[in-house]
């Protein structure tokens, strides 16, 4: 963004997505996060923060401050997107990470709290402005856009395969499974919730579950509409997620290796967002990694003609790094329209 001004960002939520935001953000020349809402105290924030990153002592505590030796960010106890002041920090575009407030009544919320625009970190409960990832469909991203969607993790690692497969090979349909960490809003022991088997304890259980993936994909990638059907396994994991994938080729010649390959030119297409693993990795192996999908070449077989299954593996970081990306987009076209006026 060359000498452009650095962008404004808010974040609601600092659970284990948003102090990934923050640490990216911190590592970035473009970005100053200004706030952060979250109903924590300070002091137990900071401790997370430092018990995560990958340089804990570059993040320091003074009050109700996060400070590090290029941004002073002011921490807020606040429980609600309604009740956070974001008009008094003057923020470009606020992420919110909770993972919860994903409605357009709460992103309007932040709107009327001084928000320019709000993107949430996951799958939109409601129709929104957009659903953006931004090497896939960032070209439809619209200056007048407020509600914002990235997706979720494990929308964005398939979108990408999809994207790269279908530039090379005509599918017809498909059925994704994400093998998922199990998620803070599960039990650790059984309890009763909204949901019957997500009432059962996260780390005691294989858990099958519904994902909204299919229902949003042809927002995303229109060729693709009603042709996916998704769905969760939430395994008894902390951390890392892994993306099982089977498609049906219109073609009957294509072999993994063929497949394979197709996936690692679109790994230089895509550098900062794919990347292929040649060796037998497993899901604590991608703990740590900044890449959306990173494809397994040894998890790629052809069943009979036309079916091939797939192996993708992913984390939140790579996530968080995606939203920065989309607020980077957005930023790129406010400072047009402002250059053009």
């Amino acid at each position: 963004m060359g000498g452009a001004r650095r962008i404004r960002l808010g974040i609601m939520g600092f659970g284990q997505t948003g102090r990934q935001i923050y640490e990216l953000a911190s590592a970035s020349p473009d970005i100053d996060v200004i706030a952060i809402a979250d109903v924590g105290r300070a002091e137990i924030l900071h401790y997370l923060l430092q018990s995560e990153a990958r340089d804990p002592k570059q993040f320091r505590l003074d009050g109700n401050f996060l400070v590090t030796d290029s941004q002073r960010t002011r921490l807020m106890s606040i429980d609600t997107p309604a009740e956070m002041p974001w008009d008094i920090f003057e923020v470009d575009m606020v992420i919110d990470a909770t993972g919860i407030y994903g409605s357009e009544a709460h992103m309007q919320s932040h709107l009327a709290g001084g928000a320019r625009r709000v993107l949430i970190r996951t799958l939109p409960e409601d129709n929104i402005d957009q659903v953006i990832i931004p090497e896939i469909n960032g070209d439809v991203a619209d200056i007048r856009d407020r509600m914002v969607s990235a997706g979720s993790p494990t929308t964005t690692a398939l979108c990408f395969l999809l994207q790269i497969l279908s530039e090379q090979f005509v599918i017809e349909c498909g059925s994704m499974t994400t093998v998922h960490a199990y998620t803070s809003d599960q039990a650790l022991q059984d309890y009763a919730g909204s949901d019957y088997r997500r009432s059962r304890s996260a780390p005691k259980n294989i858990i099958p579950n519904g994902h909204d993936a299919g229902r949003w994909l042809g927002h995303i990638l229109p060729g693709f509409a009603g042709k996916v059907h998704t769905s969760t396994l939430n395994v008894p994991v902390q951390e890392g997620c892994l993306l099982d994938t089977t498609l049906v080729l219109d073609a009957d010649d294509v072999s993994a290796e063929d497949v394979n390959e197709v996936m690692r030119a679109g790994a230089k297409k895509f550098p900062q967002s794919v990347a292929v693993v040649e060796d037998p990795i497993v899901s604590s192996d991608v703990l740590g990694s900044d890449y959306s999908l990173l494809f397994d070449t040894k998890g790629t077989l052809k069943a009979g003609e036309h079916f091939i299954k797939t192996l993708g593996w992913y984390e939140t970081r790579g996530h968080a790094a995606r939203l920065l990306d989309v607020a980077r987009l957005y930023a790129d076209l406010d400072q047009r329209e402002e250059a053009a006026s």
